[in-house]
């Protein structure tokens, strides 16, 4: 009943890379706890973290990586990996202090156990664009909804802090989060591009790293 677990700053999972992809295979529910996930900021300049870190642990199969975007988020993450028994877990945390989001206003964060889930709407929801990050970027997210819902425009925020998780989730619940008939997306991430496409489809936008 023990439960391992290592933490380090995200630039070095290359090092645990090895072991995390054995954690996998065998089905262990190792934690792995990565901090300063950070591209913009890191103080030892542009070297500070490569930018397919993300895409590469999430190419990983068997492994659930979550990057959380609040401090709920975090104790929501907390809340899935303790009940993992034969699978490891990856938490993403961010270098730079994150606002924590006023969940009376804002969806609960216990969506996180779904992978992704609306975090903001429209009001009456039925919107126009949705907005999709992850870790960092929710709150520049949160920020553009509030922006846009002043102009007029329906947006929809849809944090989603793991894509392995809201894959595992049905159709209906997929679709209900981001609906097939609303081809305007916009994904943010400060990371690699690679792999968002899934989500936004060709009509799209990815804001990233290049």
């Amino acid at each position: 009943k023990l439960r391992p677990y290592g933490a380090t700053f995200f630039i070095f999972s290359d090092y645990a890379r090895p072991a995390i992809r054995l954690s996998a295979l065998m089905e262990l529910p190792t934690i792995f706890v990565f901090t300063h996930d950070a591209m913009g900021d890191g103080e030892d300049g542009p070297t500070h973290q490569p930018v397919e870190h993300l895409a590469s642990l999430r190419a990983i199969l068997g492994l659930t990586l979550l990057r959380p975007g609040d401090a709920n988020e975090v104790v929501e993450a907390y809340r899935i990996i303790m009940q993992l028994r034969h699978r490891p877990a990856a938490l993403v945390l961010s270098r730079q202090a994150l606002t924590t989001l006023d969940r009376s206003k804002y969806a609960h964060a216990s969506g996180v156990a779904c992978g992704a889930y609306v975090l903001a709407d429209a009001p009456g929801g039925k919107p126009e664009i949705i907005l999709i990050a992850t870790g960092s970027e929710v709150n520049l997210a949160v920020q553009a909804h509030e922006k846009l819902i002043n102009e007029g425009i329906r947006s929809r925020v849809v944090s989603m802090p793991s894509w392995d998780i809201f894959e595992h989730q049905t159709q209906e619940y997929r679709d209900s989060v981001l609906p097939p008939a609303i081809k305007a997306r916009i994904a943010i991430e400060q990371a690699s591009t690679f792999g968002w496409e899934r989500y936004v489809g060709d009509s799209g936008h990815i804001i990233g790293m290049q």
